[in-house]
């Protein structure tokens, strides 16, 4: 018996078209997705394909020029630019191909920022992060600065940043994309047991055929048009 509990995202007929030189250019062609919970769902597709324009209307950065985005069930069409930031700073999170860390700040503190300025309490928001950061594996690096990491541990700090907020999504660009085969491996592992642990659900754009294949399902993106099973699985 199945219940009613909505996807953690769901797209409808995206569209997204820019004027170019008096041309319509179409980027995003009718996109189509729905994710579950605990999903770990990877897009892949030939640069330029469109990839980038859909993470940034799923991660509420831009407006489609048709079509409906919903986060957890909420249509985010009619939401205010405050509002929009309140739902991404709530239910989603992020990881970039590069980290962004802070240079300033050691990764305790990269990673407790996000609760800071939630204004959660500072010894809390520690805490929160020190827990996280001993999960991915750095407990002995909390107090080393972003210059003093490795790549992978860079990349590390940024995974337990995106779950400190406990996000029902994240939205993964290109996650190991700047990281060598055995560093991308980890970081891919250290992705799937958060996703099962955390219970959260995963977007993930990669180029990388070999990591997609190994997620809960793979959408393959071409000029603008997402193919697959777009459909998230029955809960």
């Amino acid at each position: 018996m199945t219940n009613s509990i909505p996807p953690v995202i769901e797209a409808r007929e995206l569209c997204m078209s820019y004027d170019e030189a008096g041309h319509t250019l179409n980027v995003l062609d009718q996109a189509s997705l729905q994710v579950a919970a605990a999903e770990m769902l990877a897009i892949v597709g030939a640069s330029g394909s469109g990839k980038s324009t859909l993470l940034h209307i799923l991660s509420l950065l831009d407006r489609p020029t048709s079509g409906q985005l919903f986060i957890q069930g909420q249509d985010t069409a009619g939401l205010s630019e405050n509002q929009r930031s309140q739902v991404r700073n709530q239910v989603l999170g992020f990881v970039y191909q590069f980290h962004h860390l802070l240079p300033e700040f050691t990764a305790l503190d990269n990673v407790a920022m996000p609760l800071i300025i939630r204004r959660i309490k500072r010894d809390e928001a520690r805490q929160r992060a020190q827990t996280l950061l001993e999960q991915v594996g750095l407990g002995a690096r909390i107090e080393h600065f972003p210059s003093q990491l490795s790549g992978g541990e860079r990349q590390r700090v940024a995974i337990a940043r995106a779950l400190v907020s406990e996000p029902a999504c994240i939205l993964a660009d290109e996650p190991t994309g700047n990281l060598d085969t055995h560093t991308a491996e980890e970081v891919f592992e250290l992705l799937r047991t958060a996703c099962r642990q955390h219970q959260t659900a995963f977007v993930i754009v990669t180029h990388d055929p070999s990591l997609a294949a190994r997620t809960d399902r793979v959408l393959t993106m071409s000029d603008g048009r997402l193919e697959g099973v777009t459909s998230a699985p029955v809960l």
